[in-house]
């Protein structure tokens, strides 16, 4: 299972889904382009000393991602799609997520293998990316038995 970002803009955000990343084995896919600069010193002014502790693989953009994507792409989306509670997550899965500002466009929306959205009270927009990220990796480590040991 890997986590995957699409355009991230907000580094410490990236870093924070960089530790979740570390400490529950899973890999991260950054595609580019991103909204900060990806340099020890940026890396270092956003808390991600777990960077060297995950599997990150960086893709110049989108059609390079796709070319290598291994298993489903699960998007996390607050515009429609199944409920997390009633998705089936596989132990290949990869679950995107879109840019803090923008999400993702409709035809990275499209070619998802599996729409997921993680149900609000009425009236609130959305998560912050990173607590997203936890939520939907728990749920799937979960159905799929693979948390680590």
């Amino acid at each position: 299972m890997r986590i995957a970002l699409y355009q991230p803009d907000i580094a410490g955000n990236v870093g924070t889904i960089l530790r979740l990343a570390a400490c529950l084995g899973v890999g991260v896919d950054l595609i580019e382009p991103m909204g900060f600069a990806w340099s020890d010193r940026a890396l270092a002014r956003a808390g991600m000393d777990y960077v060297d502790a995950v599997d990150v693989v960086r893709h110049v953009d989108w059609a390079a991602f796709e070319a290598q994507v291994p298993g489903r792409i699960v998007l996390l989306t607050t515009r429609g799609g199944a409920r997390i509670d009633e998705a089936a997550f596989l132990a290949d899965d990869v679950l995107l997520l879109g840019s803090e500002s923008a999400g993702v466009p409709a035809d990275v929306h499209a070619r998802a293998d599996l729409a997921v959205r993680i149900p609000l009270v009425s009236g609130r927009r959305s998560l912050n990316v990173a607590v997203a990220a936890g939520i939907a990796l728990g749920e799937a480590l979960r159905q799929t038995g693979s948390w680590p040991a």
